[in-house]
């Protein structure tokens, strides 16, 4: 499971606006395999469960939290992804408010942290075919903290005929990561930034009430680019409503409060 939250970065002046980072959660094994790697949190699905129960569950177990965003991504089944048996990885994604969470590593786990996350394209080709194309990306997924540094290089395939369509992720190298973890991060990266530009995705790793400078924040680690002040709020006048509440910190001129706008999605 890939949990994602956004945090502020430490600044050294506080006449500055905190910017934000993208954080994902990962484990450290205390079990073989991948004896002391970094993976994704997860687990096996109980007979009593659907997957959906199970990735609700290993969640609490791991943060603390429930009653959050959490989205289906996809079922890896490749052959050798684990060295102990065939497994079936039917992965998910969880949006969360970081400042809520309590980490706890599970059972088979001897640790639980937070990384900051960099998904940068390193190239892209596109070839014509007799009924469609196939397009290639080739990505370097970065995943830091003060404590460990792991780097992966993914490439991503898409490949469309006139009456099909396919997608394929392979690991070109993999510095420190467990299993095809890399895989499951890239697919769920590009899932996040795919949905942020036409659904209200982004809101769900906002606190109740924020600034609208916070939310362009949001936008822009996610989507790793700058946005424009105008055009974003713009974009953004139908997804929230203002309060009559302001923030007020040291250094910067009190900002009007936002809220989710529910009824824009009921």
């Amino acid at each position: 499971m890939a949990i994602f939250t956004v945090m502020d970065r430490e600044k050294d002046n506080y006449r500055k606006l905190p910017e934000k980072e993208l954080k994902l959660l990962l484990i450290q094994r205390g079990a073989h395999p991948y004896l002391g790697k970094w993976a994704l949190p997860g687990g096996f699905v109980r007979p009593s469960e659907t997957t959906e129960m199970a990735a609700r569950r290993e969640l609490r177990e791991e943060t603390g939290v429930d009653n959050v965003y959490l989205e289906q991504l996809y079922t890896f089944s490749d052959l050798g992804r684990d060295p102990r048996a065939w497994v079936m990885s039917c992965s998910y994604m969880a949006l969360i408010d970081g400042r809520k969470v309590k980490l706890e590593a599970g059972d088979d786990a001897d640790n639980a942290a937070w990384f900051s996350v960099s998904y940068r394209l390193l190239r892209e080709q596109k070839e014509r075919t007799e009924d469609g194309y196939v397009k290639t990306r080739k990505h370097e997924l970065k995943l830091a903290n003060e404590n460990s540094t792991m780097i992966a290089e993914i490439e991503h395939t898409v490949t469309r005929t006139e009456t099909s369509s396919s997608s394929d992720y392979a690991i070109v190298s993999n510095d420190g990561l467990a299993f095809d973890h890399a895989k499951i991060i890239a697919c769920a990266i590009e899932r996040l930034r795919g949905k942020v530009s036409y659904t209200d995705i982004a809101l769900h790793l906002m606190p109740s009430l924020f600034t609208l400078t916070e939310l362009q924040q949001v936008y822009e680690v996610i989507l790793d680019k700058e946005l424009l002040k105008a055009a974003f709020r713009r974009k953004a006048e139908h997804l929230v409503e203002e309060t009559d509440h302001y923030a007020e910190s040291a250094g910067h001129r009190p900002s009007r409060l936002f809220r989710r706008n529910w009824e824009r999605f009921e």
